[in-house]
């Protein structure tokens, strides 16, 4: 339950925000306007369009909202490096979790840019949505969003009306999911955020290119997997885990999830990088392993990850990343 103390400092906090990045906006008016408008979308209001939000914020009408999102000239990119520095002032602390997830936003109209039936994860199921690649910073001090890139896929970005129409740069390329998190990922890498672990779930997980970069990156990580994942070294993560003998299995740490209570289970036999590998030749002391997330109250659930870590790290200090991988699926009810 939110205490009346509590969400006064969220309103002081906010205020501090609103300074830190306010420089951004050339005028008072645009000011009041962003503070306003960022207050609207963290209040109980049902649809967040410009009409409500305006009329939350004691607006007569939504045209300053409207000419904020719309007209005005300020740049997102530079407030989103505010927003780490601030992030990095107030949550940062060694052992901090960049955790990767994408979201859908279910809409109604064919308009709104990078639109379309697609698979939603939020959802699970297609919908007419757009899809947010999202990056949220994790300490043991709080959690707090970093960055974004919007989806579009390649019927927007192969109609070029279309995109101009919905005031998308002409230079944007179509670019997958995967790749938009891995620009994410570098951006953070050369903020001031100290990072030392990665977390996604499997749309990211199985994706070696992303495990590649956060290991050429010296960043430790632990990523959600399908079960049928395979890996140098290893047979199927499944199969791997079942076959582990009990000595090589870790109880680490029990909570809360979206789904009821779990245990995490790390097994940390096989799965190393091989000999060959260059991540091997210039991190000799790192290794991959393997755990797991079985839920207490249904054992036949588990969920899979890759971990890369260094050898000498205890188990119980890569709890932190296993804790935030476990909450993107906590977070999203997945």
């Amino acid at each position: 339950m939110i205490t009346e103390h509590a969400a006064a400092q969220w309103d002081l906090e906010l205020d501090d925000l609103s300074l830190a990045v306010g420089h951004r906006f050339g005028r008072v008016e645009l000011r009041r306007r962003m503070r306003d408008y960022v207050r609207g979308l963290l209040a109980p209001v049902a649809r967040k369009n410009s009409w409500q939000l305006a009329e939350q914020a004691g607006h007569r009408t939504p045209d300053g909202l409207q000419n904020l999102l719309a007209g005005a000239k300020w740049e997102p990119d530079d407030i989103r490096d505010d927003l780490q520095e601030y992030v990095a002032d107030k949550l940062g602390e060694d052992g901090g979790v960049l955790i990767i997830d994408d979201t859908g936003f279910i809409k109604k109209g064919t308009t709104s840019a990078g639109v379309q039936r697609q698979y939603s994860g939020t959802a699970g199921r297609t919908e007419n949505c757009q899809i947010g690649v999202f990056a949220a910073y994790a300490s043991a001090r709080g959690r707090a969003l970093v960055d974004r890139e919007l989806y579009l896929p390649k019927s927007w970005t192969e109609d070029r009306e279309r995109c101009r129409t919905a005031r998308v740069p002409d230079e944007r390329e179509f670019a997958t999911k995967g790749e938009l998190a891995r620009h994410i990922v570098l951006r953070a890498l050369a903020s001031p955020l100290p990072i030392s672990w990665g977390a996604a779930d499997s749309a990211y997980g199985q994706d070696n290119r992303f495990r590649r970069l956060l290991e050429q990156s010296g960043v430790g990580y632990v990523l959600a997997v399908p079960k049928s994942q395979f890996s140098v070294g290893c047979s199927r993560i499944d199969v791997l885990f079942a076959q582990a003998p009990d000595e090589a299995r870790d109880e680490i740490s029990c909570y809360d999830g979206a789904k009821g209570p779990a245990s995490t289970t790390g097994q940390r036999c096989g799965c190393r990088p091989s000999p060959s590998s260059t991540t091997r030749a210039r991190s000799p002391q790192r290794m991959r392993w393997a755990p797991a997330r079985r839920s207490i109250s249904k054992p036949d659930e588990i969920a899979y990850y890759l971990a890369y870590a260094p050898l000498h790290v205890p188990v119980q200090e890569r709890e932190p990343a296993i804790w935030a991988s476990s909450a993107i699926s906590a977070s999203t009810g997945a």
